[in-house]
């Protein structure tokens, strides 16, 4: 069992797009994979994030599963629902431990342990995590076009990014133009 998922870890660091195909992986086991590489990618950003600035690993790893769960609606609406190639059979299942297996990137953020390191392996694991999206999106959804599955995880992303600035706005009581005179 921990073989197996040290070898989807592997795979999907090796950006390896037949991951994606090989239905074990998709198995009952693979929501659990899918979870336990979502609940590090969030630990690591939180180590990662306390040289720089004082975050909860507890808050962090809770946040990964959210986002878990965010990409994955997501994804599924945007490239099943709305913009699928032809009669598109995919579970939201299958969508969701996808989703997961790509973010097995993040867990190197462990490695941003001095403030020297911390932005370039964020911007790095961050920018490995997207080409892992695209990758699991295109071979998740049957999609003939790298272009497509770029841009439904690119309008997920844009979405996403525009939602939580609106919720921390929302939180600070202010607006995006300044009442200054």
């Amino acid at each position: 069992m921990f073989g197996e998922f040290l070898n989807i870890i592997v795979r999907s660091l090796k950006l390896d797009k037949t991951l994606y195909k090989e239905n074990k992986y998709f198995g009952e086991a693979g929501i659990y994979f899918a979870g336990l590489i979502m609940i590090l990618d969030g630990v690591a950003g939180a180590v990662a994030a306390n040289s720089i600035v004082k975050t909860s690993i507890g808050i962090s790893g809770l946040t990964a599963i959210i986002t878990w769960f965010v990409w994955s609606i997501f994804i599924y609406v945007i490239g099943v629902k709305l913009f699928s190639d032809k009669e598109n059979k995919v579970t939201f299942r299958k969508v969701l431990i996808g989703v997961g297996y790509a973010h097995t990137p993040g867990i190197l953020r462990f490695f941003a342990i001095t403030p020297d390191f911390v932005i370039p392996i964020i911007f790095l694991t961050q920018f490995w995590i997207f080409a892992s999206l695209i990758i699991s999106t295109k071979q998740i959804l049957n999609l003939k076009s790298s272009f497509k599955a770029f841009g439904i995880v690119l309008l997920s992303f844009l979405i996403i990014g525009f939602l939580s600035i609106s919720f921390v706005m929302s939180r600070m009581n202010t607006l995006p133009i300044s009442n200054i005179t």
